[in-house]
């Protein structure tokens, strides 16, 4: 079935001449190898917007009603996240960090999108796997089909190139005056075939919980640029000597801070340090030495802060050292 628009011209005797315009619903078939047609009605007197909707049904299209709502007009099959991980993308692109990462290869796909997925999502490797199945990225990317295994060799990958990485990042963030700061911390572990997840003393309230211990270098901004583990038993001194000397020597640092909280920088730890040269530290004191400090003959006076929002003096008890409150 389909419809044909027939227009015949006539003239009048007063010369004028007129389109006579007709819409026919026809059918077409065949008869003795012949294709021949049959009208089957005159639709004219139908309004043109009928006349449209009656071909579109025609040629197979669908009808929506003008009053129907976009739930209606359209079916919702799968939707996939994509503009937040679009962004991060692009500033990743900026950051050039796919060069940074390594040559063009499936692992480093894998990578990126690992990167990406832990701004966005952070979650272990499995989660992110289950995770981005369901956005752009796995597309964008070309890893929607890697699994656990994969992503796990991809990470060996990566951590055989750490030291370029690290020696790049380092000339890219320089540091002033050989000055970069560092910090030891440690974290809780929850899997069982980390050779270097070991009990240890817990600051974050897991007894009995296997743990790892990192040192992590920075620029002077703050920005991430070498980082190294250690077994979760290792005390913080033997940390500090296994850490600090390599990591001058291998990046020519002049002077390193530490940076550390009141239970790992200690006073016995600083003369350690002091024995080191070369090291600076950044800790807090204990709660008994600032009410000390704190005291009516002392030297911190509650009424600075009156007027200013930070204040630094000196103590005797911290010979060479900068006292900020």
């Amino acid at each position: 079935m389909h419809v044909v628009t027939t227009r015949r011209r006539y003239t009048a005797k007063d010369g004028t001449s007129r389109v006579y315009e007709a819409h026919l619903l026809r059918r077409s078939y065949r008869e003795d190898g012949k294709v021949k047609t049959q009208t089957v009605g005159n639709i004219s007197a139908l309004p043109a917007a009928a006349i449209e909707a009656v071909r579109a049904v025609l040629r197979g299209e669908a009808l929506v009603s003008a009053g129907a709502g976009p739930a209606q007009v359209v079916e919702c099959v799968r939707s996939r996240a994509h503009g937040h991980l679009a962004a991060a993308a692009v500033i990743a692109g900026k950051l050039g960090l796919a060069a940074l990462v390594g040559p063009a290869c499936r692992e480093r796909d894998l990578i990126m999108a690992l990167v990406l997925a832990r701004v966005i999502a952070p979650a272990s490797k499995r989660a992110s796997v289950v995770w981005w199945a369901d956005t752009s990225l796995a597309v964008d990317f070309g890893v929607a089909d890697a699994g656990t295994d994969e992503v796990y060799a991809a990470l060996d990958w990566l951590g055989a190139g750490q030291s370029r990485l690290e020696a790049e990042l380092a000339a890219r963030h320089p540091r002033e005056d050989g000055v970069a700061p560092y910090d030891l911390s440690r974290s809780w572990v929850t899997g069982r075939c980390c050779p270097l997840a070991v009990i240890g003393h817990s600051r974050d309230g897991k007894k009995g919980t296997a743990q790892i211990e990192y040192g992590l270098l920075t620029d002077p901004d703050g920005r991430p640029v070498a980082i190294e583990v250690f077994a979760g038993n290792t005390a913080d001194p033997t940390a500090f000597h296994h850490a600090v000397d390599p990591i001058r020597q291998r990046f020519g640092l002049a002077r390193l801070t530490l940076v550390g909280d009141r239970g790992m920088i200690t006073s016995a730890r600083i003369e350690a340090l002091k024995e080191l040269g070369g090291l600076g530290w950044l800790t807090a004191p204990r709660a008994p030495a600032i009410a000390k400090l704190a005291a009516q003959d002392g030297p911190l006076r509650l009424s600075l802060f009156d007027t200013q929002d930070l204040a630094e003096f000196t103590h005797p008890d911290y010979p060479g050292e900068r006292l900020i409150a």
